[in-house]
């Protein structure tokens, strides 16, 4: 296990949600963050939180970045919660693939020996569309469309690092549950305004991780020097209507409009719709036997727990204040 004394972690994806809840739980525990942006005006220089400029599209990176980091947290990756058009859908591999190749590249140019441990994120898009299959990292037979294709090349390049004597895992991440960005608002926003209803049959199995668990996940691989891959997904997944009923429920809304067929979310989001009727029910099985523990294992505290202090600051009474009247 590495010591914390010493220890800094550079992370590609450090800004979007998933980074930033990691970089919150390293510095919790006193570890500094170095990071990658692809914007030059949103480099920040504190002694725990360091960035530098990267271009993954031309292969360009800071060396620097480099310097006295022990692990890599590589989070990077265009989003696929975008219309698939052919130009998006090569956005989205491109992105992944040049991300891992520029780091690699930059690693072997930097001769940054002190580098330990990768740590990439991937997705359960891997895993085929089933509605009766229980998914762990053993399984072979992979998802033939677009995301499983993409999901496989990610990993690949990511097991290239191997070459470089790095330890290596990837995180297949499920559903991310966070009221601050992800696939949480955009579920939350028919419900809220009386408009919920499940998706397609509602049969189809939702594997979701609490963003907090997802986070201390990640972190649990580098200190405990994990290699492999790893399904972050919490134990108990959940079907479509399982899912939409308990959100209602803990937003205090009702559930009367009948399912929303499939030909409709079709014509409104074309081949992405596939995002919402895919099933994927996935084992935590394999992170749990080595020693990963879930904070969130049921949907019902998790969406309580998410929900619960939006709940109470609605509660609390408005002071209006003379300046404000005025």
């Amino acid at each position: 296990m590495y010591q914390n004394d010493g220890m800094k972690v550079l992370i590609t994806g450090a800004t979007g949600l998933v980074g930033q809840a990691i970089v919150k739980v390293l510095h919790s525990k006193g570890i500094p963050v170095n990071y990658l942006t692809t914007s030059k005006d949103k480099i920040s220089s504190t002694e725990d939180f360091q960035g530098f400029y990267w271009n993954p599209s031309k292969g360009e990176i800071d060396l620097a970045c480099f310097d006295q980091v022990q692990a890599i947290i590589n989070l990077a990756g265009t989003s696929i919660a975008k219309r698939w058009t052919p130009q998006h859908k090569k956005k989205v591999l491109s992105s992944r693939i040049n991300s891992l190749r520029t780091l690699r590249k930059g690693m072997e140019k930097a001769g940054a020996s002190e580098v330990e441990c990768l740590v990439s994120a991937s997705a359960i898009g891997i895993y085929p569309d089933s509605l009766s299959k229980f998914y762990d990292e053993h399984e072979t037979d992979l998802a033939d469309g677009f995301l499983g294709q993409v999901v496989q090349k990610w990993e690949a390049e990511a097991n290239t690092f191997k070459t470089l004597g790095l330890v290596v895992s990837k995180v297949r991440i499920g559903v991310v549950l966070s009221t601050e960005g992800g696939a949480l608002p955009k579920m939350a926003i028919p419900v809220k305004n009386f408009v919920g209803a499940p998706l397609g049959s509602g049969d189809q199995w939702q594997s979701w991780i609490h963003i907090e668990d997802l986070a201390q996940l990640f972190i649990f691989i580098v200190e405990n020097n994990l290699k492999g891959t790893f399904n972050a997904v919490a134990p108990n997944p959940v079907t479509n209507i399982k899912m939409t009923k308990e959100l209602a429920r803990v937003l205090d809304r009702p559930l009367w409009l009948p399912h929303v067929p499939k030909f409709l979310l079709r014509a409104v989001l074309g081949k992405m719709s596939q995002l919402l009727f895919n099933s994927q029910r996935v084992s935590s099985k394999k992170i749990e036997k080595a020693g990963f523990a879930f904070q969130y294992c049921n949907i019902c505290t998790a969406l309580e727990a998410l929900y619960f202090a939006e709940k109470e600051t609605d509660a609390l009474p408005v002071q209006t204040t003379e300046k404000e009247v005025v």
